[in-house]
């Protein structure tokens, strides 16, 4: 992918969504990254990335029907993590 000059956690697009979403991030460096999925509570609902990637530009598909849990309406947090970069953004499920 592109060179890119910092790490960023996109908006998921589209938002609200049903059943699926894309969820994009960009990594300065290579290291071990990891992006979950929480529930309002803050309850582990998937996790989408858990492994080392160079650097570079990323999209991650969130599929709320192959959840393991039946996902109800309403907002859901995910959480990426690389490096000392840690964001946390917020996403509506529509059914």
């Amino acid at each position: 992918g592109q060179p890119v000059s910092e790490y960023a956690l996109t908006q998921n697009y589209p938002n609200p969504f049903n059943p699926s979403t894309q969820i994009r991030f960009a990594l300065k460096e290579a290291g071990y990254v990891t992006l979950k999925v929480y529930d309002i509570i803050g309850n582990e609902i998937a996790t989408l990335v858990n492994e080392y990637k160079p650097a570079g530009s990323y999209e991650v598909e969130f599929n709320s029907a192959s959840s393991i849990k039946n996902l109800a309406s309403g907002i859901y947090f995910y959480h990426l993590q690389a490096g000392d970069f840690v964001e946390t953004k917020k996403m509506t499920l529509l059914k």
